[in-house]
């Protein structure tokens, strides 16, 4: 797991990210007109690069290309421990769901079914190869997988407001 990233957030950072989250397809140029226009904040389109930049790169956001749902299909799927092989196993479980082409997300939660991720697969077949390779490969470490198919996503991305609360100061997780 990475840690979270060390940084100081100006107003220019969050109103960068904000614009960058309603259009992340938008330029440092047009952003640098937005900034003077909008929020009266007069910078070259060369530091709003390299404030993009330096963000990106100490890991302040991230990018994923995520096809178009008309592509693959998409799914949650839900892994339960069996206790009794978990200690010894646990790890080769987790890097094999981690680091498969398929995973797109994948995280931690509590209750029954611990270990979560959303997939993608170019059809149901190569989802259920998935499944039954999972469980040859691991399968005494979980009792049981839960699928869902997604069938509409019907949205997909961070609303810029909720992006103000990053000049707020310190926050934990909690």
């Amino acid at each position: 797991m990475s840690e979270a990233p060390e940084w100081e957030f100006t107003e220019r950072d969050v109103v960068i990210l904000r614009e960058l989250a309603g259009d992340p397809q938008i330029s440092s140029r047009q952003l640098t007109e937005i900034l003077d226009e909008k929020y009266d904040i007069d910078v070259s389109h060369v530091t709003v690069s390299e404030s993009i930049r330096r963000m990106r790169e100490e890991g302040v956001f991230r990018e994923a290309i995520i096809p178009n749902e008309d592509f693959f299909i998409f799914g949650l799927f839900e892994f339960k421990f069996n206790a009794e092989h978990f200690a010894d196993e646990w790890r080769a479980a987790m890097e094999y769901i981690r680091d498969s082409p398929n995973t797109l997300f994948y995280f931690l939660s509590d209750g029954e079914y611990q270990w979560k991720t959303v997939m993608m697969f170019p059809t149901r077949e190569a989802e259920s190869r998935w499944i039954h390779e999972f469980y040859k490969e691991h399968g005494s470490v979980v009792s049981n997988i839960r699928n869902s198919v997604v069938t509409n996503v019907l949205k997909f991305g961070t609303d810029p407001e909720l992006l103000e609360s990053l000049n707020e100061g310190p926050r934990t997780r909690e």
